[in-house]
This record gives structure tokens, C-alpha cells and sequence, in this order.
């Protein structure tokens, strides 16, 4: 924790940095002025929590004996800035801070972040800076200080209202706590808070959760996520389930569950522009738009993931990069490195096409020609799919649309969009093997 000293003068320290951040975006010309390869989110991840809840299999460890947040603090800032300076990004588009508990941190630490950002990239001035947030690390007033440093857009992991399911999950607050959380960011967020609800949970029943889903539309903001249970191997719950201590998920019930979900949510004026997230009033998450649409982002922190062209190295091939997981070792690499990139894999043409096609088809716009043709100039939407038998079926049992828009769900298909992925992926290879190769100049 920080002392009530040192808070103050990180929080001093941030509303200085947010107001040079305001004076460098005024100085830096045209929000287009950078093209779409020198452009990226950027992905910061916190390791640790309270408590390691039972249904988590993410990369995160509990800390008995305390953080040495100044020295993690150092090492983000400086992997930060290795890796804008490797990609050659140029504008950071959204920066989100997820773990782990990034709610945990000092707000001097997210402030610190930004400031180096703003110092290696153009961060606009209404840049969207979300942070994940559980509702017993969260209180208001310290919401307000991360306001302060900079953050604009809070995510919180409510995950149920019902006690308890929460104490099933091993989360540390209770549905009370989530509901004064949840108003206490939408007076400080207004329009600018999202929560999540969780499906499908081992003896949960379709009636009671409907109920939890109406009362949440009672209480939140413009912004909600639905996620279903996955029953990770190696964690508690899994085991709990092993032994028969408690129920199994039901499948059947958590499609039901889903459908009926997504109905009121429509009903009550939100757009599922997304497979598991729904908005209204415009309030979509701008920084997982960026992975939808297989745009570059930069993965920072322990365990972090990332997708980027090394354009600053010489690189002209998109990886896929992950950073060292446990968080000693990613220190060590990054004070010997400057970063702490354990794998690297470049990205061939096809296997970048299978990611637009999946990640495009998440959302209710799917892939349009224009967006399909950045990625893939010579092969159209229509010669990969258009004469395809499978893909016309599809598109016969009202599952699937390819017109002069591009390719994308209906609204029942994007409820079985995993099975349709099964017809279009190989689709798509086969079209890929058999396509003609682009002429080579002088033969």
C-alpha cells in the first residue's frame, strides 16, 4: 500500500502529467496523422490479487509478504517504452490495465505508465484508459484517485448477485459490496462503467439468474459483459466438481440461459455488438474493438500477450508475442533486456487471415470487403465463400450473411458462431491453397 504522503503526491503528480498529456495532443496535428501500422492499444497486466478465486486459471499470484511495487512499477514503465520503441508504434489508441487485480496498484503506478507513454508515443488527450476493478479493492474515494491518475473507464469483475455464488467463485466481496462499488464508479464514470455477469455456474438455474440479470439492469451503467463458466483443469472448482462435491455445469442450460440473456438485454435498448459484450448508448469498449478487428496491440507485464509488426527492429512480419509469466524472472529479464518477451512467433498470411475471420466474426458487423482487403488484397470474401455449398447452407438457414456489406452473423448465428467456425475455417484454407499466386514482376 502507499502512505497517505507519497498518494498525495502521486496524485499531484498525475493531474500534471494529465495536463501535458492535454498540451503535447493540442501540439501533435490531426488525430489520422499516423497510419494504421504505426498504431496500437496498449495491454498493461497487474499479476497479483488478494486471492486466487476458485474458478481462475489466468496468470496471477497471491503475495503474502507484500509487492515491491516501486521496482514492478519501474520495469512496466521501461518494458512501456522498449516495446513502443521495437513496434514503431507511433499513437496508442486504448490503454487497459487488467491482471490479476490492477485495482491493487497504486494509482502513482497507472499515472506512471501513462506519463511514459505519452513520452515514447502520441496518447490523445481523451485517450480510453480502462481498468479492471473488484469491488473489495475498489471504494470510492480510491476510484477517485485513479480517476485522478488518468483512468476514464472502469471494468468490474460483479460476476454474480447472488452471495452464494460469489462465495462458490471465491470472491471476496458480497452483492452488496458490488452494487455500492458499481454506483460509486458511475458517479465518478458516468457512461464509462462496465460489469461483467457470469452463466452457467454449477447448480445455478435458469429463473434465479434471469432475476440477478433484471436487477443488475436496475443498477448499471451503459455497459455489460456475459461470460459462461469454463471449468479450467487445475483449479479449485474444477477439483470440487472432480470429487462431486458440486454439480457440473449444464450445457444445455447455459445456451438457454445465454439466449434468454441476450433477449432482455436487446429488450432493455443494449446492442450485443459482440459475442459476450453489449452497449447502448455508444458506449463500446474501444481498446477490445482493437482486438476484434485484428488490429496491432502491445503486451505489457508479466504473462502479457501481444500482436505487433517490430517495425522499430526491421521486422515486416506480425508476431505474436508473450511475456516471461512469473513476475521475479519478467523483472530480471526486463532490467537485463529492457523487456521481458519470452516467445516470439511470426504470423504467416493465412494464419493472420484465420484471426480476422474468427475475431471479425465476434462482432455484429463481422468483416467488411474493406476491412478484409487490408489484411488480404487479392482474395475477395466472394472468392473465398461465395461458391461454397457449406457456406450457402448457411447462409440459406439464416445463420450466416455474405453481401455487399461483407460477411457477418445474423443475430441467431452469432449464438452458434463456434460451430459455424468449423465450416468456415477450412473453407478458407482450401481457398487459400488453391488461390492463384500473385504475378511476379519480370517473371
Amino acid at each position: 500500500m502507499v502512505l497517505p504522503g507519497s498518494r498525495a503526491r502521486g496524485l499531484v503528480a498525475a493531474a500534471r502529467a494529465a495536463q501535458r498529456r492535454r498540451r503535447v495532443d493540442t501540439a501533435q496535428g490531426p488525430p489520422n496523422a499516423h497510419p494504421e501500422s504505426r498504431r496500437a492499444a496498449l495491454y498493461v497486466h497487474w499479476p497479483y490479487c488478494e486471492k486466487r478465486c476458485s474458478y481462475c486459471n489466468f496468470n496471477k499470484y497471491v503475495v503474502r509478504g507484500g509487492v515491491d511495487e516501486a521496482a514492478l512499477r519501474r520495469c512496466l514503465v521501461t518494458e512501456a517504452r522498449t516495446l513502443l520503441e521495437l513496434s514503431g508504434v507511433r499513437r496508442v489508441e486504448s490503454v487497459f490495465f487488467g491482471g490479476g487485480t490492477p485495482s491493487l496498484a497504486s494509482p502513482h503506478t497507472v499515472a506512471a505508465l501513462l506519463e511514459a507513454v505519452a513520452q515514447a508515443a502520441h496518447l490523445p488527450a481523451d485517450v480510453e484508459v480502462t481498468l479492471e476493478a473488484n469491488p473489495t479493492s475498489a471504494p470510492g474515494p480510491r476510484l477517485a484517485e485513479f480517476g485522478a491518475a488518468g483512468v476514464n473507464r472502469l471494468s468490474i469483475g460483479l460476476q454474480s448477485l447472488d452471495d452464494a455464488e460469489l462465495q462458490l467463485l471465491g470472491r471476496t466481496h458480497s452483492a452488496r459490496d458490488a452494487l455500492r462499488t458499481l454506483a460509486a464508479a458511475r458517479r465518478l464514470f458516468p457512461g464509462r462503467v462496465s460489469v461483467d455477469l457470469m452463466l452457467g455456474l454449477p447448480g445455478q438455474q435458469l429463473g434465479p439468474w434471469l432475476g440477478q440479470l433484471q436487477e443488475l439492469l436496475r443498477h448499471c451503467d451503459d455497459h455489460l459483459s456475459l461470460y459462461q463458466l469454463s471449468l479450467e483443469r487445475g483449479t479449485a472448482l474444477f477439483a470440487r466438481v472432480q470429487r462431486r462435491a458440486v454439480p457440473g455445469p449444464d450445457p444445455e442450460l447455459a445456451a438457454e440461459m445465454y439466449a434468454e440473456g441476450r433477449a432482455l438485454l436487446r429488450a432493455a435498448g443494449f446492442r450485443q455488438y459482440e459475442v459476450s459484450n453489449f452497449a447502448r448508448h455508444g458506449a463500446l469498449s474501444t481498446h477490445n474493438w482493437t482486438y476484434w478487428q485484428c488490429g496491432q496491440y502491445l503486451g505489457v507485464g508479466p504473462g502479457a500477450h501481444g500482436r505487433f509488426v517490430p517495425h522499430g527492429a526491421g521486422g515486416h512480419t506480425r508476431e505474436a508475442r508473450i511475456q516471461t509469466l512469473e513476475p521475479d524472472n519478467w523483472m530480471k529479464e526486463v532490467t537485463l533486456f529492457g523487456h521481458g518477451t519470452r516467445k516470439r512467433v511470426p504470423l504467416d498470411e493465412l494464419e493472420l487471415l484465420e484471426e480476422v475471420l474468427a475475431m471479425g466474426l465476434r462482432t455484429d458487423v463481422g468483416i467488411t470487403h474493406q476491412h478484409w482487403q487490408q489484411f488480404e488484397p487479392q482474395l475477395t470474401l466472394w472468392d473465398v465463400f461465395g461458391a461454397s455449398a457449406e457456406v450457402t447452407g448457411l447462409r440459406e438457414r439464416g445463420l450466416l450473411l455474405l453481401d455487399h456489406r461483407g460477411l457477418r452473423c445474423s443475430w441467431e448465428g452469432l449464438a452458434v458462431l463456434d460451430s459455424l467456425l468449423l465450416t468456415l475455417l477450412p473453407q478458407l484454407q482450401e481457398a487459400w491453397q488453391q488461390r492463384s499466386p500473385t504475378p511476379v514482376p519480370g517473371g
